[in-house]
């Protein structure tokens, strides 16, 4: 095998393999990296037997052939080079890295002993790249990062052929629906790991369509050569539309820039749990927020306000992050009695539920 290829796309094809897979694995022949050279350039695929990445970087390419080297030192080496192009080829049972005055070299592994990366299972659709890494992002954000509740780890995806997409997480105390149109061609219902899925987004946010596949053990996407593809969680979430608003208090409609900087500023101010108040007044909302040790402050937002005048109470970070969910827009939150969750909505895309948490005092 010997192929030229510019140093920062190969780089960067390898990084995102890397980042795909699991950072530690024991046996050697999974720490590697399966690099084909072909007509089309060169392809590089990855595996711990649950996922399965496969991406495509351009190349010149000047003797066909497949390797499998180490994927973390290969990925770190076309990292740390300066040149703007680099050699990979074949030297006996090394493979050469090769730039101008440089010659780094990897051992070859056996490449029969790889057990490959599964093909996708079958297509159910598709959906506009940009739009569907933008919605994830939100969503997958509020997964849980425990794995002792490995269904909360996840996120829903939910569609019939003809309706939209349904993208759903949760970590108990916040619940994130993003819908969004798609292409169906067959129902799905599947609990796909929210981290992984978000990576993969990210890397197919740049292309205009993406293929969603699914069956009833494995979740993939595919764009171009380019595919990733991981097990399914064994259980799924509740339906969230039984914890959809049903009573509410009161709403507020506000500008989510305005309301997340006074958010920001009063946190300063939170000790301890980091606890912010909002207090409903007439065409305006007071943001509270202090503790013995570190003082207190209150901002002032304009509002449109209807309904009662509750005065809850939120974690700093997820009353933040909620905000930031619909930057540039003007949310409303939908505030229900007690200790039921506050939804955050905008343009019907996206809903965003906040539980508030009991004051002292």
């Amino acid at each position: 095998m010997d192929l030229t290829a510019t140093t920062a796309q190969l780089a960067g094809t390898l990084a995102d393999l890397v980042r795909l897979l699991p950072s530690r694995m024991y046996d050697p022949v999974l720490a590697g990296v399966l690099i084909t050279a072909d007509r089309d350039g060169v392809l590089v695929r990855g595996t711990d037997r649950e996922r399965g990445v496969r991406l495509r970087c351009a190349a010149t390419v000047h003797a066909d052939g497949q390797v499998l080297v180490p994927a973390k030192p290969l990925a770190e080496t076309l990292r740390a080079l300066d040149a703007p192009q680099v050699r990979l080829v074949v030297e006996g049972s090394r493979l050469a890295v090769r730039v101008p005055g440089a010659r780094f070299a990897l051992p070859l592994l056996e490449a029969d002993l790889h057990p490959g990366v599964a093909e996708p299972p079958a297509r159910v659709g598709s959906l506009d790249g940009p739009e569907f890494a933008a919605l994830l992002s939100v969503v997958a954000s509020v997964a849980a990062r425990d794995d002792a509740l490995p269904m909360l780890t996840g996120v829903r995806l939910r569609g019939e052929p003809g309706g939209p997409l349904s993208m759903i997480a949760t970590d108990r105390y916040r619940l994130a629906i993003a819908t969004l149109p798609w292409s169906g061609e067959s129902s799905v219902d599947a609990m796909v790991p929210a981290a992984l899925l978000v990576e993969a987004a990210k890397q197919a946010s740049s292309t205009e369509h993406v293929a969603l596949h699914v069956d009833q053990d494995r979740a993939g996407l595919v764009w171009g050569d380019a595919a990733i593809v991981t097990s399914l969680l064994a259980s799924t979430l509740p339906d969230e539309r039984k914890i959809l608003p049903t009573t509410v208090d009161a709403t507020v409609t506000v500008d989510a820039d305005a309301l997340a900087g006074a958010v920001r500023r009063v946190g300063l101010f939170s000790e301890g749990p980091q606890v912010v108040q909002l207090a409903l007044g007439d065409g305006e909302v007071r943001v509270h927020g202090g503790g013995q040790q570190v003082g207190e402050a209150e901002e002032h937002v304009k509002a449109e306000i209807t309904g009662g005048r509750p005065t809850p109470a939120y974690q700093l970070r997820y009353l933040s992050d909620a905000l930031k969910a619909f930057a540039g827009q003007q949310v409303t939150l939908s505030i229900q009695p007690g200790r039921r969750g506050t939804m955050f909505t905008s343009d019907g895309r996206l809903q965003y539920l906040v539980v508030p948490i009991r004051t002292v005092g």
